[in-house]
Order: C-alpha cells, then structure tokens, then sequence
C-alpha cells in the first residue's frame, strides 16, 4: 500500500473526503518527525513505538577496493511493534 491508497482507505472508513484524510495523514506524519527530532519517541498503544537510537562509530571496509574507512556515528529511527501488530 502506498500513500495514495492508504489516503483512499482512511476516507472511506472514516467518511471523510481524501483531502481531509491527506491533511489528517500529512499532520500525524509531521508530529512523528517533530517529536523524533527532539528526540523523543512515539508510542500507540497496540501498534507500537517511534524511537531514535544512536549508532556508534565504527569501521568497515568499502567492497569494491576492500580499503579500511571510519563511518561516523548517527541517529536512526527504529520501530518497535505492538501487540496487535505482532499477531499479524
């Protein structure tokens, strides 16, 4: 499903027109952004978790030279599900 489609799906079980829905879809998208960005997690009840992990620095090796390089440390969006959703 993309987000066209999951746009059509909340309009008709909500009984909303798609431009509501779009809005309604766009603001829970932006909240989930604006909250990770501070660095704080998102949590629905049976559906699960929004969170931000920092990954440390670490060193690898490019495939295609087999040369040794440093990849810097950063932050990455992790997802936890909930129950309803493990039961899928």
């Amino acid at each position: 499903m993309n987000k066209a489609q999951l746009i059509d799906a909340m309009a008709a079980d909500a009984g909303i027109t798609k431009a509501q829905a779009k809005k309604a879809l766009d603001s829970f998208i932006g909240n989930v952004e604006k909250t990770l960005k501070k660095g704080g997690k998102v949590t629905l009840i049976g559906f699960g978790t929004f969170s931000v992990q920092t990954r440390k620095a670490r060193d690898g090796r490019n495939p295609a030279t087999g040369a040794k390089i440093k990849i810097p440390a950063k932050k990455i969006v992790k997802f936890k599900a909930g129950s309803n959703l493990k039961k899928i």
